[in-house]
Formats: C-alpha cells, sequence, structure tokens
C-alpha cells in the first residue's frame, strides 16, 4: 500500500524549482498560480536567496506548487493517483497539497488560501519575535513536560525521536541553555513564527472567513489530518481542520501511526522531500520510501508506484 506526503515549511532551499522548470506543463502551471496568488513562483524557486523564501508569506505558496507540480508528473494519467495512493497527508502547510492532490480544493482555490494563511500566519508572528526549534532524541514523557515548564508548546510530535518546539525568541533561548534530559541537539528550524501555537490565533480568524466562499469536495482518497492522524472522510471536515490546525499541534507521529495501521508498505515524499522520509524509515521500519529531491527521483518514484500502488 502506497502512501503519498507532503513536506511543510522549512523543507524549501534556494533554487530547488529550477529542474523542475524542464518538464512539459510544469512551467505553464506555474505561471497560471503565480498568477492566481499575485506571487512569482517561479523567481522565488528558482533565484531567490535562503532570507527571501523564509517569509512564511512566500514559502508556503511556493511549497504547495512544487508539491502539487512535482505530483503531476508522477502519473502518466491524473485519475490514477486516487486509483493508486492508498493515502495521503501533509506536514502542516503540507496538508493543502494533500487536500488539493486528493480533490477537496481545486489547485487554484487551494493556492489562494494557502496565500491567506501564510500573509495571515506572518501578520500574527510580527506581533511577538517567535520561532521553533528541533529537539532531536529524548524520551516526549520527559521532554514535553520540560518545554511546557519553559513557556514553550510542543508544536510537532514528529515521532522517531523529534519534537519541534515553539515559543518566543527568549524561550527558545532558554531552552539551548537547558535541555531536557536524553536531547541530543536543539536545531532551529528557517520558520518566521511559532506556528501551530496560541500565537497563530488571529491567523485561524483570517482563514475561516476565506474559508467560507469555498464549496470542498470529499476526499477521493483516505486523507490522514495532522490534527489527531485520524482519517477524514469528508471535505467540509477537511477544510474545518485545515483552518484549526495553524494554532493547533502537528501530530505527525499519530498520521504515521494510522499509515501502519493502513498497512503501508511503501512512502513517496513530494517535492522537495526529504524531511518526512527521514521520519518514515526510523518510524516505518521495513515500509520502502523515496523522496522527490529533483527530478532524476522521478523514475524510481514510477517504479515504487508500479510495484506498490493499489
Amino acid at each position: 500500500m502506497l502512501v503519498l506526503v507532503a513536506p511543510g515549511q522549512g523543507a524549501q532551499t534556494p533554487g530547488f524549482l529550477t529542474e523542475w522548470l524542464d518538464f512539459p506543463g510544469v512551467r505553464g502551471a506555474l505561471e497560471a498560480w503565480s498568477d492566481a496568488v499575485e506571487l512569482d513562483l517561479i523567481r522565488y524557486g528558482t533565484e531567490a536567496d535562503a532570507e527571501e523564501i523564509r517569509d512564511t508569506a512566500v514559502a508556503q505558496p511556493l511549497l504547495v506548487a512544487a508539491g502539487m507540480a512535482s505530483a503531476s508528473l508522477l502519473f502518466a494519467d491524473p485519475a490514477d493517483l486516487p486509483r493508486k495512493v492508498g493515502a495521503i497527508a501533509g506536514h502542516s502547510v503540507g496538508e493543502f497539497t494533500a487536500a488539493s492532490l486528493a480533490g477537496v480544493l481545486p489547485h487554484e482555490e487551494a493556492l489562494r488560501l494557502v496565500r491567506t494563511r501564510g500573509r495571515a500566519m506572518a501578520e500574527a508572528a510580527a506581533v511577538t519575535e517567535t520561532g521553533m526549534a528541533a529537539l532531536l532524541g529524548g524520551d516526549p514523557e520527559v521532554t514535553i513536560p520540560h518545554l511546557t515548564k519553559l513557556g514553550l508548546t510542543p508544536a510537532n510530535i514528529n515521532g522517531a525521536g523529534q519534537i519541534v518546539a515553539a515559543g518566543t525568541k527568549e524561550q527558545l533561548a532558554a531552552l539551548e541553555a537547558d535541555k531536557p534530559e536524553g536531547v541530543r541537539k536543539v536545531v532551529a528550524l528557517k520558520v518566521a513564527g511559532a506556528f501551530h501555537t496560541h500565537h497563530m490565533a488571529p491567523a485561524v480568524d483570517t482563514l475561516a472567513k476565506a474559508a467560507e466562499a469555498l464549496t470542498p469536495g470529499d476526499p477521493a482518497l483516505p486523507y490522514v489530518s495532522n490534527a489527531d492522524g485520524q482519517v477524514v472522510a469528508t471535505g467540509a471536515e477537511v477544510l474545518d481542520r485545515l483552518v484549526g490546525q495553524v494554532a493547533n499541534p502537528v501530530r505527525w507521529e499519530l498520521c504515521m501511526e494510522t499509515f501502519k495501521q493502513l498497512g503501508v508498505t511503501a512512502l513517496i515524499e513530494v517535492c522537495p522531500g526529504g524531511t518526512l522520509t527521514g521520519l518514515a524509515k526510523r518510524a516505518l521500519p521495513g515500509v520502502k520510501t523515496l523522496a522527490l529531491k529533483s527530478p532524476a527521483d522521478l523514475d524510481a518514484a514510477r517504479e515504487l508506484i508500479a510495484e506498490h500502488g493499489v
């Protein structure tokens, strides 16, 4: 059983879209999506530096567009995606990629909503200087109470020994100076705010108003939610969860547990892949994984689809 996943913010790197533009349909799609969201996705994905694409309002639509474009090259017939993929999920903003690929929202509508999300989260992040940091190693039963003591939120519980803490710069500095027992390293993430925490509450309201104008379709394949790792069957509930997730923790470890229960045998991460396949290698032993880092990975991904597709 094949699972398709989409990465979240922090996966972007300068120039990561350059090689993809040579493939039929990619440049045209990115140009149309750029017009739809009033953002030059091609320039940001090929020429912009790390600081430019760290901007939340840029990074989020850029990542979703990259995921959708790379996924389109995996299947000769778009209808093969729901036929051959046994489940789909995304991490944080990657949930929008997953929702659109599952047929909940048309690509342009999903990108417009993501553009609104990114702007709203950037505005919320500007109120207080906040950030996020990944903790490598440690026991969640020890780490989470320690974060709470420091006033931090376990914003991403990713499994495979990784938790991402979010809070103010002062709280994160305190964490660096006082790591939980068993944590080997604290790594600052390339994000501009404390996402998936109470700091993002104003963005939830903005996103909810934008979502009122949309009519979501039901997912065409099992869609696994970050909120609790459960499969969500209706488009209306997917959309509600996409809105609320902005200010609530990402439970990726529960998503991977659901993949296991569904019988996953292979997992492909769309561009810019790497983060989620790394987690899967540690949390889902025996499952074949592949990250779409560049077009050079497409042939191997198609072979995996042929072997493990439903």
